[in-house]
């Protein structure tokens, strides 16, 4: 796999081209011509109109056939922004392009530069050169956000409101009373009421369609899709998410009846960390069974996740302290290389210290710039809050040994969204 640098070129083998931007950020694409302008409005790929010829948009991941792309087309530019478009991109994290072939082979991974006041980035363009198709990485930033950066293209937009509700919006119909139950059990728990999300309800109708087609319940369905990735799909980045997967119940009260019987299940829909749910069933004719899924999650915000590492690091120097050893401190080069791993985790869909083109973690430590002698890491994932993972790691001689090391200062966190356990976490300690 290459590592690309702005203006990088990599020669593609034939075949389709998938491009992953895992978080929270909308992908979109341009069509055009050798002069660089679309020919016409079907030509822009995005969160509204997720297909053209030779080119569909799913979730985050943009797929690109070169073959069938219509007559004339000569370069897809891959395009970034923010799935929420208030927020600027240097709040977010690094939007780290996966490029990847046939059957899934790594072919590029690009990290641009760290935006200044650019609302969208340019990541990169397919272009034709000669008989072949050859891949460039851009980095080039915009200011005037996607419709600016639109019309420059020649696509004709009218105005700049964004493509769907973003992850925090509330605006899913409530016809059969779940949220009101529910709000009302968590009133009584002290916690504060959910609002319902669209792109919520769209993945857990996904989810409640596919067990029913395999008839039976699952985390991940017959089809190899998680619950989770499904989620991220939808359109909706989280910073901590729950489910409750079931059979059986026939109306909406007897399904939220059946979450608040027992103690975990129960724990879940009072859970004060979220704050946005949706709710889908679907009924399998053949048994006659129902299929359920309830999701309970937190979006992601760039505050939300700087509280999140904080919390992590407060409590691994609360273990430090309890062990008579001096805190950790927060390092943002440590960090960024613990942030890409738990993405590259995610969208590589892996689970190790060694990443799939065999980078350590002290060689992801210095692609981040770090110069610390001495690096660790920690890895977990499935857990969905701080103190979960923290204990988790406590738990285990190995996971602890790097926590209580004497040698380590400073440390990174990482957190990521999706996949097939929902969240990972990577903690990389330097000294």
């Amino acid at each position: 796999m290459s590592e690309l640098v702005p203006g990088g070129n990599l020669a593609l083998p034939g075949g389709a081209v998938t491009f992953r931007v895992h978080g929270p950020f909308d992908v979109s694409a341009l069509v055009t011509d050798d002069g660089g302008k679309v020919r016409d409005d079907g030509d822009f790929v995005f969160y509204n109109q997720p297909a053209a010829p030779g080119a569909v948009l799913r979730g985050d991941t943009l797929t690109v056939d070169p073959t069938g792309l219509r007559t004339g087309a000569t370069r897809v530019t891959v395009v970034v922004s923010p799935a929420d478009p208030g927020t600027a991109l240097v709040r977010l994290p690094f939007p780290v392009l996966h490029v990847t072939g046939t059957g899934g082979r790594p072919l590029a991974r690009f990290t641009p530069s760290r935006p200044g006041q650019e609302t969208v980035l340019l990541l990169a363009e397919l272009y034709r050169h000669g008989d072949r198709w050859k891949l460039r990485a851009l980095g080039q930033g915009y200011t005037d956000g996607l419709a600016g950066l639109a019309r420059d293209f020649g696509v004709d937009v009218v105005d700049d409101t964004p493509p769907g509700p973003p992850p925090g919006a509330s605006a899913a119909p409530d016809p059969d009373g779940f949220l009101s139950l529910v709000n009302s059990a968590r009133a009584t728990a002290g916690s504060p009421p959910l609002s319902l999300n669209p792109r919520l309800v769209s993945a857990a109708r996904e989810h409640a369609s596919a067990m029913a087609a395999a008839g039976r319940l699952g985390v991940e369905t017959r089809d190899g899709v998680s619950v989770y990735q499904r989620v991220i799909d939808s359109g909706f980045a989280y910073l901590t998410i729950g489910e409750h997967l079931v059979s059986g119940p026939r109306t909406t009260a007897e399904f939220v009846a059946y979450c608040l019987r027992t103690d975990g299940p129960r724990r879940t829909v009072h859970d004060p960390a979220f704050t946005h749910a949706g709710l889908a069933h679907v009924r399998d004719e053949p048994s006659g069974d129902t299929y359920w899924t309830a999701l309970w999650a937190r979006p992601f915000t760039p505050d939300g996740l700087a509280g999140t590492e904080a919390a992590v690091i407060g409590l691994t120097n609360r273990e430090r302290a309890r062990a008579g050893l001096p805190p950790l401190s927060a390092d943002p080069l440590l960090t960024t290389a613990a942030q890409a791993h738990s993405a590259d985790m995610v969208a590589r869909a892996f689970y190790a210290h060694t990443a799939p083109d065999g980078s350590q973690p002290w060689d992801r430590a210095a692609a981040a710039g770090s110069t610390r002698r001495s690096v660790g890491e920690n890895i977990a994932c499935g857990q969905r809050s701080p103190a979960d993972v923290v204990e988790g790691w406590m738990n285990s001689p190995g996971h602890r040994a790097n926590i209580l090391k004497p040698g380590f200062t400073h440390i990174g966190i990482g957190f990521a969204g999706g996949g097939r356990a929902g969240m990972y976490w990577t903690q990389l300690f330097g000294g």
